[in-house]
């Protein structure tokens, strides 16, 4: 098995960090904009693509903050985050987004990011 390599990505949006900790957190608001359906059950989400199942246990989580989730068949070091960042200066509000994927997958991974971010923008009504 190829080795996971971390990278992150940054997306501006429009958005408070409130309500875009809602589209992180829950299920019902994944399920609009990150995978075709989503269910928790606990710390356990199930979530949904054309027709096959990965689950994934939520680590940690904090408040309009950040959520953190490892997929539960993947190797131990592989996890993705999603952190809400606000400038101090100008109060523009990012999603960073942490993920692993292997070397010859990352450029695959980071347009499905932008795919699911571009997804998101769309259900908060941002540009």
């Amino acid at each position: 098995m190829s080795e996971m390599i971390k990278y992150e990505l940054e997306f501006p949006i429009k958005a408070s960090p409130y309500m875009l900790y809602q589209y992180i957190s829950s299920a019902s608001s994944l399920s609009e904009w990150f995978a075709d359906n989503v269910n928790s059950r606990g710390k356990v989400f199930s979530f949904f693509w054309d027709g096959s199942e990965e689950k994934a246990e939520l680590l940690s989580s904090k408040n309009n903050k950040f959520v953190k989730f490892k997929w539960l068949d993947n190797d131990k070091n592989s996890f993705f985050e999603i952190k809400i960042v606000v400038d101090e200066l100008t109060k523009d509000v990012s999603l960073v987004i942490t993920d692993f994927a292997e070397d010859d997958e990352i450029d695959e991974a980071k347009m499905l990011w932008e795919s699911q971010i571009s997804d998101l923008k769309q259900v908060l009504g941002s540009s």
